[in-house]
């Protein structure tokens, strides 16, 4: 625990934070802040493009839709990240980590967007006829050969991170949950997570992205509807809530019922960590299943990267945010899903438990089956497709260690496999700027968007 604890304050230090917080504006400043000035367009041509029968996606390329793939990455971005790591962000960093949280949202709205792009631009075809790409890929055919050890590192970290996070941070959390609201025990959960996951993976891309399409929407839906309920019957604390979160991201909050106090550093790290952690952009774990979509043009998938981290941050982590703040349970000495569940049980009673059970067991069966295709795709990378024929159950494995694990060290693992993915991706996605802007301005130019103005 103590070197877990070294090593991610060292990971998520000054160097690391001002890397991530650069890379989002870099590409912001680049783009003319498109994804503010165009953020109704990027909607248009995203979610509210499903409800729209587009003809071009039968002239294109891919394995699954373009829907399919955002809720494939949207299985593996919202999980208990959203739940458990909002809380766990505010009961160890305060209030004042949620504003950072935020700034590393709309940043990463470009960010997203750039890694989105560029693994589709760069991605590859195996003689089946089946896309893949990723960081890896881009790095290693956009920035040459000699770049190609850190895509073997970036490729190697994915490994960990997918073993790490996905089945191992996910059906902890789950484990937990269940036993405290149901009393069932943590490997009989487990045990019904790896069973269900490995039936879906075992079919291939397609069923995952099908399987995904149907599950994530219903499961945002029920969570939001719960949490809502909780902000709303709060309704009353909203301003003073808000003021809080702004007054202790620039000041040290204080020692306050069963929480410790956290310095500003402390709120600032936690909402960066957490916050990326939540919409994974910066990771550059999600652009491996949209280098597997229907699309036309790099920038147009590149465009479901903005909408990705509009649902699961601003929308899903913040309702959390919001509740757990707006109940006045935040300071109460617990952490994790444990303070979630009290938030809740504010307004929904002895329900309250049961209805985050049910989001924690569907996020965290989404993450696990979503994150299946990074998984594949790093080992694939880094051992070659015939590997996978082996390789393929040691994604089964973590999930009986972690059932038996401490939530701390849970979160820590997870925060230093997010450091660790980050860190060469980011430096990746700054070095291919100029491939990417190309990209950007023929697809702005083909779509007659004007960049300074919105559309």
């Amino acid at each position: 625990m103590e070197m877990l604890n070294t090593l991610v304050n060292y990971l998520w230090g000054p160097p690391m934070m001002v890397l991530l917080i650069f890379t989002g504006l870099y590409f912001t400043v680049k783009t003319k802040f498109f994804q503010f000035t165009h953020f109704g367009y990027a909607l248009n041509q995203t979610l509210l493009s499903i409800f729209k029968k587009d003809e071009k996606i039968h002239e294109a390329e891919g394995a699954i839709t373009p829907f399919q793939a955002v809720s494939t990455a949207l299985a593996g971005t919202v999980g208990n990240g959203n739940i458990a790591g909002v809380a766990a962000a505010i009961a160890i960093g305060g209030p004042g980590a949620i504003f950072w949280m935020w700034i590393v949202s709309f940043v990463g709205m470009a960010t997203k967007m750039v890694e989105v792009s560029l693994a589709v631009h760069f991605r590859r075809k195996d003689e089946n006829g089946n896309f893949y790409g990723g960081p890896m890929y881009y790095m290693e055919d956009g920035l040459g050969k000699k770049w190609r050890p850190l895509a073997k590192f970036y490729a190697a970290s994915m490994f960990i991170a997918a073993l790490g996070t996905a089945v191992y941070a996910q059906p902890h959390t789950m484990g937990v949950a269940m036993e405290s609201a149901f009393g069932v025990p943590r490997l009989v959960t487990v045990s019904i997570a790896v069973l269900i996951t490995g039936i879906v993976v075992i079919g291939g891309v397609k069923r995952v992205g099908q399987f995904c399409e149907k599950l994530v929407p219903t499961m945002c839906l029920l969570y939001i509807i719960g949490a809502l309920g909780v902000v709303f019957a709060n309704f009353h604390n909203i301003p003073a809530m808000f003021a809080m979160i702004v007054k202790y991201a620039f000041a040290p909050a204080p020692a306050a019922g069963g929480f410790a106090g956290a310095t500003i550093m402390l709120a600032v790290r936690r909402g960066f960590s957490r916050g990326m952690f939540s919409n994974e952009a910066g990771m550059g774990s999600a652009p491996m299943v949209h280098a597997t979509a229907i699309t036309d043009h790099p920038v147009r998938q590149g465009l479901w990267g903005i909408a990705e981290v509009f649902v699961d941050t601003i929308v899903v982590a913040n309702i959390t945010a919001l509740a757990i703040l707006s109940s006045g349970t935040w300071n109460n000495g617990m952490s994790g899903a444990e303070l979630t569940f009290s938030a809740f049980e504010t307004v929904w009673g002895p329900w309250g438990p049961k209805i985050v059970t049910i989001g924690v067991l569907l996020f965290a069966l989404s993450t696990m089956i979503g994150w299946s295709i990074e998984f594949e795709t790093a080992t694939t990378y880094l051992f070659g497709e015939k590997s996978m024929k082996y390789m393929k159950w040691f994604y089964f494995v973590p999930p009986f260690i972690a059932a038996t694990m401490s939530v701390e060290a849970v979160w820590l693992v997870v925060d230093l496999s997010s450091g660790l993915l980050a860190l060469p991706n980011l430096i990746g996605l700054l070095g291919l700027s100029g491939v990417f802007m190309k990209l950007f301005e023929d697809f702005t130019k083909k779509e007659k968007l004007n960049a300074d103005k919105a559309a």
